[in-house]
């Protein structure tokens, strides 16, 4: 059993800060450390699980082969540190042929039964989501509750765009745009596709000021070269107030809010074909980029080293938490949701297995294409590194 923290969404990770410049060694450092949480969190799942239905474990590990280390034995597993720390695994006894009804040869979970195949599959995802739903659950017991104000707080502004030739600011306040309150992206949207070309008013809060700006919908280019058609050329984010709440409302919002940001993701994930295929082109995705584990080291580093940077952190952390509690349940050769498919099949097949050596074939060319598009995402994260571009940047 393995998983993997390797995709998430631009659009999605926006949510947890505005964008910063990070040092690359603060951004190693806390990915690695979120990582080895999540990584380890989501492998207790798998682990607890089986032990708690007889099943043997014969390695608990953390990262991927090759193994750097055995940390300590105990019960007859191992503890591993291994060098490719982008993921991590619990490896089972082997065996095929059941000699127990229960639980089969020696315990081995490819001899267990169908059900509880997929129960210790499920538990690893399942481990993530409790963990972003109790981190969410602190944090508004900390914070208080966000409440959306009805306005959206501008982050970066982008140079030679409408907005800075409006003399817009980042930290402003956008109350309103051609007298339609900016409450959502939706409204920003419209209003820019309804007033193309032509002066419209947009009222911002700056220092407790109000300001009436005049602004033009047009086209503007990014700072790494690509032509947006139309819009404004600002970042931003809802703005919200914290609204204080006790131990019972915020475990409530803790679950409510993770429920809605999954719904938020699996939006997401159906437009990452046309993410992926945005990397060729040059025109962006409407749903962002997909980034990999360089892009999200680097977006660990501008939420950990921005005002509140302690908090912002674990909100991320929860963040994807989710986006790998979603990833790992996807029909994806080698990871949980094709061990659960392949259950799946079993039992409705009244116990025949699909022949191991097919099933091993199909999960190392899905792991390979798997590795692929891995690389290529990756490659991506480096040159938007090396061009300077934030990870949570919008516009």
């Amino acid at each position: 059993m393995q998983s993997l923290v390797t995709l998430a969404s631009t659009q999605v990770l926006q949510q947890a800060a505005e964008t910063q410049s990070s040092n690359p060694l603060i951004s190693i450092v806390a990915f690695l450390l979120m990582l080895g949480l999540l990584v380890v969190v989501h492998e207790l799942g798998h682990f607890l699980t089986a032990i708690r239905m007889g099943i043997k474990v014969e390695e608990f590990g953390i990262g991927f082969p090759p193994r750097a280390m055995v940390m300590f034995e105990r019960n007859g597993v191992k503890y591993t540190l291994n060098w490719l720390p982008l993921g991590g695994f619990v490896r089972f006894a082997s065996g095929d042929s059941p000699d127990d009804p229960l639980y089969g040869a020696g315990g081995s979970l490819a001899a267990a039964p169908p059900w509880r195949k997929i129960a210790v599959m499920v538990a690893g995802p399942l481990m993530n989501l409790f963990l972003a739903m109790l981190i969410f659950a602190i944090l508004f017991m900390v914070m208080g509750i966000p409440t959306p104000t009805g306005r959206q707080m501008l982050g970066q502004i982008y140079p030679d765009t409408p907005a800075a030739a409006a003399g817009m600011q980042s930290g402003d306040l956008l109350v309103s745009l051609n007298g339609r309150p900016a409450t959502s992206a939706d409204v920003i949207s419209s209003v820019a596709q309804s007033n193309a070309g032509r002066p419209i008013e947009a009222r911002v809060l700056r220092d407790g000021q109000e300001l009436r700006l005049n602004i033009i919908p047009g086209p503007w280019t990014t700072p790494d070269g690509a032509n947006i058609p139309l819009g404004f050329g600002f970042s931003y984010s809802a703005d919200v107030e914290m609204v204080a709440t006790g131990p019972i409302g915020a475990v409530w919002h803790g679950i409510t809010y993770s429920f809605e940001l999954t719904g938020r993701m699996l939006e997401a994930l159906a437009g990452l074909p046309a993410a992926l295929f945005g990397l060729f082109t040059p025109e962006p995705s409407p749903n962002g980029e997909p980034i990999g584990p360089v892009g999200i080291a680097r977006a660990t580093g501008e939420v950990i080293q921005q005002p509140g940077g302690f908090l912002a952190f674990w909100n991320l952390t929860a963040i994807l938490s989710l986006n790998l509690f979603i990833l790992n349940l996807l029909p994806i050769p080698a990871l949980d949701g094709s061990h659960i498919i392949f259950a799946l099949i079993e039992w409705l097949r009244g116990g025949k297995k699909v022949p191991p050596e097919k099933e091993a074939m199909v999960h190392a060319f899905g792991f390979m294409a798997l590795m692929g598009l891995m690389l290529l995402i990756t490659v991506n994260d480096v040159m938007n590194a090396i061009r300077g571009n934030p990870v949570l940047g919008g516009g």
